[in-house]
Parts: structure tokens; sequence; C-alpha cells
């Protein structure tokens, strides 16, 4: 029997590829978006803790109790938003997870999907699966902003909804109040839903504030707001995400959502219940991340590449075109072989595929990590 396949042309995540070439390379490892630095240890105690006392059947599809009240507290004293905990805030496998069953729960075959380019590359495979198109619109560089003129020419009678992401992964943009002003007044003239991924919502840099689309009522209204704990507490392994949404679209993504996994790790949601309740331990996430984006940025100071502004996530551009005219694909490659480093092409995020002469790389690391990545960018 010969399989068809749903989406033939779909490669292999870049992260996949490039993780696999720094491991066979024995290479530094900017490329995947994970830190090298271990979870605080009192959230392992709490993790240990919650398994010996007995939590480690399936929790409830929606999420264990405590860390959804827990949730719906954090976001109505950070933004002023009220999200009833059992019938608006949904735990998931991942934010990955969130993304996938909000946007399966929304498409059906023939809606389009405003999806801006650079983008995590996750999103336009998801949009395909339910026979959705991804529109796909390039932000402005250098600062990497929203078209919103664009934008409305791009809307159509079949326009589903568009996909935010601030911070944005891989440029590092967060959205200002003059975004949110053109997208209230278009989602109201065009009566769109959106899907905000905001999973590194307190990694933001330079005194900017996260705005979430949970902070304005007109646009939670319309918004699923996914997130992450494993961004946000170092334990990306954990696998820990949830979406945020009005009841009524609650209800369509817990559709999926309980076909996909049903429910997440019981332990972990427990401890990250107790974590999340003391705001010291995602507060000064900005100010942690900023430190090592300036170690980072001062050390590259005296090297061929050229930075871009990075005001969130833990990434940071960075043009090599004094260095090589090569396309991104063949510089990271040679990247790792001959100098023992990885990190991610840009040109994959975009549909055109072409490259622009920037690579991403990953600062969430340890000092002593950085530094030895530093020693080799400044040689080349």
């Amino acid at each position: 029997m010969k399989l068809k396949s749903k989406q033939p042309d779909l490669p292999v995540s870049i992260f996949s590829v490039m993780s696999r070439l720094a491991a066979g390379h024995k290479a530094i490892n900017l490329s995947q978006g994970f830190p090298d630095f271990d979870a605080d240890p009192a959230l392992i105690a709490l993790m240990e803790k919650n398994m010996r006392a007995g939590h480690n059947q399936y929790a409830p599809m929606p999420g264990v109790p405590a860390l959804n009240e827990t949730l719906a507290l954090k976001y109505q004293k950070q933004h002023g938003a009220s999200y009833h905990p059992l019938n608006e805030i949904t735990i998931t496998a991942g934010a990955t997870e969130a993304l996938y069953a909000a946007i399966t729960a929304i498409t059906f075959p023939g809606d389009e999907i405003i999806v801006f380019e650079p983008w995590y590359d996750a999103y336009l495979p998801m949009i395909r699966y339910s026979g959705g198109v991804p529109v796909t619109i390039p932000l402005s560089l250098p600062g990497f902003q929203i078209p919103w003129d664009e934008v409305e020419r791009r809307i159509s009678p079949r326009t589903r909804a568009i996909l935010l992401n601030s911070p944005h992964n891989p440029s590092g943009a967060v959205l200002e109040q003059q975004d949110i002003l053109r997208l209230k007044r278009l989602a109201q003239k065009h009566d769109f839903l959106i899907i905000s991924d905001e999973v590194y919502e307190h990694i933001i840099f330079d005194g900017k504030k996260h705005l979430s689309m949970a902070a304005f009522p007109e646009l939670a209204a319309r918004s699923f707001v996914i997130g992450s704990f494993g961004k946000t507490f170092h334990a990306t392994g954990w696998k820990v995400g949830y979406a945020l949404a009005p009841q009524a679209m609650t209800a369509e993504l817990r559709k999926i959502h309980q076909f996909i996994t049903f429910s997440v790790h019981t332990p972990t949601q427990h401890a990250y219940a107790g974590y999340l309740a003391d705001e010291r331990h995602y507060l000064g996430l900005g100010a942690f991340y900023q430190k090592k984006r300036d170690h980072f940025a001062r050390g590259l100071a005296a090297s061929r590449f050229r930075l871009l502004p990075s005001r969130g996530t833990y990434f940071q551009l960075a043009d090599y075109s004094a260095i090589s005219d090569e396309p991104d694909t063949d510089f990271t490659r040679r990247l790792v072989e001959q100098h023992g480093l990885a990190a991610i092409p840009t040109s994959v995020f975009y549909r055109d595929g072409r490259s622009r002469g920037l690579i991403r790389f990953c600062f969430a690391k340890k000092e002593e990590t950085l530094d030895k990545a530093l020693e080799v960018l400044c040689r080349i």
C-alpha cells in the first residue's frame, strides 16, 4: 500500500536538524531555544513533593484546579483580565499543543489565517492540516514591525483569524500601543479571531511592557492567549503550557485537546501551582535575561557580526553580510562544521526561503557557554 502524505513537502524541523548537527560535531549549541542551566531547585523540590504526595494519576482534562485558579489570579493582577479558572483556562502539553488545538478548533477548509513572516515554524503546517490557507505577510525591516496597511489589504471574506507572536520569535520585536490601536480597529471592522502566541511574555527588555491580548477586553473577547511555563521557568522538557479564551472558544479548543493528550502531567501541574503563587519567580525574568543579552552583545561588539535590536525573547538576530554572501543555510552549516557552533538560519521562517543574511542565536545559556561561543564568533 502506498501511503499518501497530507504534507509531502514538509521538511524535518530546522531545530531538529541543527541540534543533530551540533551533537554530531560536539558544537556549542546556540540554535534550539532552551537553557543549558537547570530549573530552580525549589521548583524541582515541589515536583518531587507532589509525586510523593500521590499526585500521579490523570489530571482533570482542563487542568488541575489549583493551577487554573492561580493562573486566573495572575492574569487578573497583571492585566486586569477576568478568566474563569474552570471554563476559560486549559492546561496543555506545551504551548505547541495549545496552538494546534486553537488553530484546529476554529479553522475550516478554505479559511484564511494571517501569519507574519518570519514565523515560528509550526504555524503553517498546523493551519494546513485543517485545510486552512496561510496568508503570509512579511514584517517590515529593519524593525520587524507589522505593516498594518498591508494587513488590511490582505483581509478577505475568508479571513478567519490573525496569528500574533509577541515578544516575537525570531526577531525579538514586541507589540507597541500603536499596534494595539490598529488591531482593535481592524478587528471591529472585519470581525476575525486572534491567536496570540505569548510564550515569552516575561522575557522583555529595556523598560518595555508586554501588551497581552488579555489586557484589552475587546481583544480578549476574540482571542486565544497562549503561554508556556517551560519558557518562563527554564523547564522546556516538562512541556506544560496553557490557553486562555472566552468560554465558547475554550469549549471548542477542549474538543481538540481532549483527544490529543486529554490531560497533562499531574505532579508538574501541582508543582507549578505552588511555584506560580510567588510572583517573584517570574517578575525578575526580564532583568535576568537582559543581562545575558547585554553580555552577548558586548562580547560580539568586536566581531564582524552586526546585531539587530532584541526587545524580548532569549534570541538575538545577527547580520553576517560582512563575513560572507553565502545563503544562511550554508553559512550556519559551515559554522557548525568548521567552527563548532550552531545557530539557526532565518530563511526557513519565510515562505520564499530567501536568505536575508540573518541568523538567530539563543543566549539562554550559562555565562561560560556564552563566553566560549563569543570566543569562536569573534575569530570568524
